[in-house]
């Protein structure tokens, strides 16, 4: 799987990684609908530590994304938004 760290770059990462991201992705969807925003930067920074051993594919290779990250700098209230627009109406 190929995921891009928006204003980073890419990483191929495979098996027990990809295990461990899904884990972290759904507890950061846990932190944004309990309004934890220490919680969600930890966890957030737990997922990019782990996107960032993966392989980093070098600027110049061009390979679509299967999954794009936000910046490692994205606020709480970024994400609150990210997260409220991709789960649909409220």
């Amino acid at each position: 799987m190929i995921i891009r760290i928006l204003s980073e770059g890419q990483y191929r990462l495979d098996g027990p990684s990809l295990e461990r991201i899904k884990r972290l992705d759904d507890d950061l969807m846990v932190t944004v609908l309990e309004d934890q925003p220490t919680e969600f930067h930890r966890i957030f920074d737990d997922l990019l530590t782990v996107v960032r051993t993966g392989h980093r594919l070098s600027p110049t290779e061009l390979v679509e994304s299967d999954l794009i990250l936000p910046a490692a700098d994205m606020t709480f209230a970024e994400a609150k938004q990210l997260f409220h627009s991709d789960s649909g109406p409220s």
